[in-house]
């Protein structure tokens, strides 16, 4: 009888075990919600980055079973040429976002804080490169500055009778050049923001103790803003040290080495292809950006301590720069010169023209539509397109709702674990391109799910890489959002799901649409990601932009960037309207 009451004890007590979560649950329902998204973002946060370390220390290829060992560190890290790889990539990051800031720093303070002469027409011409891929704004330079054909080098040589190019796109101080150019947009934002919410009390205290207008922006404005410059700086490196774009156009062909570009090499370019190497390098470029990241968040909350608008009345003070505002429209101009006007004047000149040449007489003869016809006929080039459209509506639509479900989660919720998930979505921020595709090569070669080589493996790696824009978007809206709706609808009897479809959502569409045309938009054009996991069926837009570059055909690549970047307009049109729509339906 003592073995009977034992063992039923013990049914009783694994029954009591077993139903505790399911009570849990039954008397908080919200705890599901935030288990069931806490698994989501684990899964996507965790499983490419143990798999890429998993990789990294294996000693067979993608898809064989093979003894963990350190050779694959050993091999990269006894190699010479890993220190010159490693002295590259932080020059070339260090050196554009500096640069990039510099450029975005000038035109900020120009366009925002001074009376310029058209600074308003700068501030809003400033962000337009975000429309472009930025593949083609790398090719664009290329046509440029190419010692051999470059249009500005052959009409300097031309015009001067000098014998060789005096510019050399393919070179670091190229690559720097070209990725500050495509970065800068990228830190005018966040300094343009800081310097619209600066007290003006204290420069007209300056201003009043006798300081000119160079003095002080630079005691006063710009040391304010520190913490925003140095949070771009921070950024822009992270940006440019992962970056894929800049470097397969200029570094590829030049044979500069940096850490995408070995990545690249290891993965794809070498025979038989070195995944392992390759993991081995995306975990070292992996640990680089998780540490940049890092610091840039930490300036990023401690910015607040530099908060110093609190008034409803405050506006920004405009600096009369006398007869110097000319000069400075000038200077803003040459600067959008560089970052707007030449790149996109490049995009629509090649894109119209049989070969690219120096622009002529001749070339009104030459002019040609056949580019767009090629694009708008052929079946690869459509098939690219309905693969980018069906990522961009579908990923961004899919990453919008986890990511107003993990900011409710984040910032509403009680319940514990939250710190958490929070902690967990500070991954995605550091995960390089071609580290992150590595790694999902090596989680779905391994794992039983039929997504290897289709268009879902490309939507995980989008999701996953672009949360933190969708979740910033969302934290940002959601704080905003008071608690007695949601937990009103909740008493009348509704379930979470129902409440947040019905009461949340709506109340949240002005900041939920933002982020899914941002998002949507970067879906269109992304490249650093895609390049390693797509296969023949399922390649996006910008693949098949690359290839058309390395296959020569810059025509018809042209056409194709502009079309896509017209379809970002329509979408950056659509969301302002919806905005603007979204502003009035809440101020009645």
């Amino acid at each position: 009888m003592a073995v009977k009451d034992t063992s039923l004890s013990g049914v009783a007590a694994s029954t009591r075990i077993f139903d505790y979560p399911l009570r849990a649950f039954r008397q908080n329902p919200q705890l599901m919600v935030v288990v069931v998204i806490g698994i989501i973002i684990a899964y996507l946060s965790l499983s490419p980055t143990l798999m890429l370390f998993y990789g990294s220390f294996l000693s067979k290829p993608l898809g064989v079973p093979g003894d963990f060992t350190l050779a694959n560190y050993v091999s990269a890290y006894s190699d010479p040429l890993t220190y010159q790889l490693l002295f590259n990539s932080f020059i070339f990051a260090s050196g554009s976002a500096v640069l990039a800031t510099g450029l975005a720093a000038t035109l900020a303070w120009i366009s925002i804080r001074t009376n310029a002469p058209f600074r308003k027409f700068f501030e809003l011409t400033a962000i337009i490169p975000n429309i472009f891929p930025p593949v083609m704004l790398a090719v664009s330079w290329t046509v440029l500055l190419s010692p051999r054909t470059g249009l500005i080098n052959r009409l300097l040589m031309e015009g001067f009778g000098l014998e060789s190019a005096p510019l050399n796109i393919y070179s670091i101080g190229g690559m720097i050049f070209v990725e500050a150019l495509i970065t800068a947009p990228l830190a005018f934002l966040l300094i343009s923001a800081a310097l619209y919410s600066m007290d003006p009390s204290l420069e007209e205290s300056a201003r009043v103790a006798g300081s000119s207008n160079l003095q002080i922006a630079r005691r006063i404005t710009f040391p304010i803003i520190r913490p925003a410059l140095l949070a771009a700086i921070m950024l822009n490196f992270v940006r440019a040290i992962e970056s894929f774009d800049t470097p397969a156009i200029i570094a590829l062909p030049a044979r500069i080495e940096v850490f995408t570009t070995k990545i690249y090499r290891e993965a794809i370019g070498a025979f038989p292809p070195n995944q392992n190497l390759a993991a081995a390098y995306g975990v070292s470029l992996l640990v680089v950006t998780m540490l940049f990241v890092y610091f840039y968040r930490r300036l990023t909350a401690r910015s607040e301590r530099y908060v110093t608008v609190t008034g409803r009345g405050y506006r920004p003070m405009i600096i009369d720069l006398g007869k110097w505002r000319y000069a400075a429209s000038a200077l803003a101009g040459l600067i959008l010169l560089l970052v707007v006007v030449l790149p996109s004047m490049v995009m629509i000149y090649v894109s119209f023209i049989a070969y690219v040449h120096v622009p002529s007489a001749k070339t009104w003869e030459l002019l040609t539509l056949d580019n767009y016809r090629t694009n708008l006929t052929d079946a690869r080039t459509y098939r690219a397109f309905q693969n980018s459209v069906f990522l961009a509506v579908g990923g961004a639509t899919l990453c919008m709702l986890l990511a107003s479900l993990t900011a409710w989660v984040t910032t509403k919720s009680k319940t514990a674990g939250r710190g958490l998930i929070e902690a967990l979505t500070f991954i995605p921020w550091a995960f390089p391109g071609t580290a992150l595709a590595i790694g999902l090569l090596w989680t779905y070669v391994f794992m039983p799910l039929p997504i290897y080589g289709t268009l879902w493996i490309l939507m995980i790696a989008y999701i996953t890489r672009f949360l933190p824009y969708g979740l910033r978007t969302m934290t940002s809206t959601i704080v905003q959002l008071h608690d007695d709706l949601p937990q009103a609808s909740m008493v009348c009897g509704a379930g979470f799901l129902t409440t947040f479809r019905r009461i949340m959502l709506p109340l949240l569409r002005p900041g939920f649409l933002a982020g899914w045309i941002i998002l949507a938009t970067i879906f269109l054009r992304e490249f650093s990601a895609s390049v390693f996991l797509y296969s023949p069926g399922s390649e996006p837009l910008g693949p098949l932009l690359y290839h058309f570059y390395v296959d020569g055909n810059l025509g018809p690549m042209c056409s194709l960037a502009l079309i896509v970047s017209v379809v970002c307009i329509v979408l950056i049109v659509i969301a302002r309207k919806i905005g603007t729509a979204g502003g009035a339906f809440e101020g009645h």
